[in-house]
């Protein structure tokens, strides 16, 4: 919080809004489904691809404010699986905006400790995108502050199914398909997101109420924030909006509050 408030102009509302966050309940993990590039481009009457290059300038200022907050890890949903159906141009634009990303932010990450991390299936991806991509992610390897995920040809079924055959895989190789019995702890082992923490915290923009086939298995119980505010224009005072709203969330993952037993939870019965 510290590195955080110390950028921040005093009696400013993100300084406000960043002094009344409790430092000892801040979200582990953030998702955020970035979404409204499109329709941020279309109310300016431009491009898309000028939705998407605006979109940038959020990650930016995403990724920094996390690192300043302390947050564990961090994953953002930049390429599903199903946007392969875009036209070709989109797809090529979104290409080269991340190979630019990369080179751009790169020294930014490391001076903020991030590690960077990419999950989905890059197999898919064009060679040139993925040598770039897995040469920031080693860059980054050593680094021991905020964990960046890049979600990128991602695909919350796809994911499962991967998790799936690559325990069938080691099965048959073992010898060991006949007795193999699965259980949470062994699917979530085999996950794109195996070692880090699941989400606590979904952040989704520009609206919408669904989840887009997005860590459909680690955010069983992660507490959901929708803003209207479209990608493109979410900054640093969104982020501490969206945690403060969750700090007032009562999580309580399927049980009930330590002290209050059934007779607190049922109604009382009137003579």
């Amino acid at each position: 919080m510290k590195a955080l408030l110390e950028v921040l102009a005093p009696g400013s509302e993100e300084r406000t809004l960043a002094g009344a966050i409790d430092p000892k309940r801040l979200p582990a993990h953030v998702a955020i489904i970035m979404d409204g590039n499109g329709r941020w481009a279309k109310r300016r009457n431009l491009p898309r691809a000028a939705g998407h290059k605006a979109g940038i300038d959020a990650v930016r200022e995403t990724v920094e404010t996390c690192a300043r907050l302390g947050l564990k890890a961090l994953t953002l949903y930049a390429f599903s699986v199903e946007n392969w159906k875009r036209p070709r141009t989109e797809v090529d634009t979104l290409w080269r905006l991340l190979r630019i990303y990369l080179r751009r932010e790169l020294p930014v990450l490391l001076k903020h400790n991030v590690r960077l991390s990419a999950i989905g299936r890059l197999g898919g991806l064009p060679d040139s995108v993925r040598q770039e991509l897995l040469a920031a992610v080693e860059s980054t390897a050593a680094k021991t502050g905020l964990r960046v995920n890049l979600a990128i040809n991602y695909g919350g079924r796809a994911e499962l199914v991967d998790a799936v055959n690559a325990l069938l895989a080691e099965a048959r190789a073992a010898g060991t398909l006949g007795s193999l019995c699965l259980d949470e702890d062994l699917i979530a082992s085999h996950l794109y997101t195996a070692g880090v923490p699941d989400p606590d915290l979904l952040i989704r923009t520009s609206g919408e109420m669904r989840v887009s086939n997005f860590l459909l298995w680690q955010i069983a119980y992660a507490e959901i924030y929708v803003t209207d505010t479209l990608w493109p224009d979410f900054r640093r005072i969104d982020l501490l909006r969206a945690i403060l709203d969750y700090q007032k969330r009562d999580r309580r993952f399927g049980g009930i509050k330590a002290g209050a037993g059934l007779k607190a939870a049922l109604p009382v019965a009137q003579p």
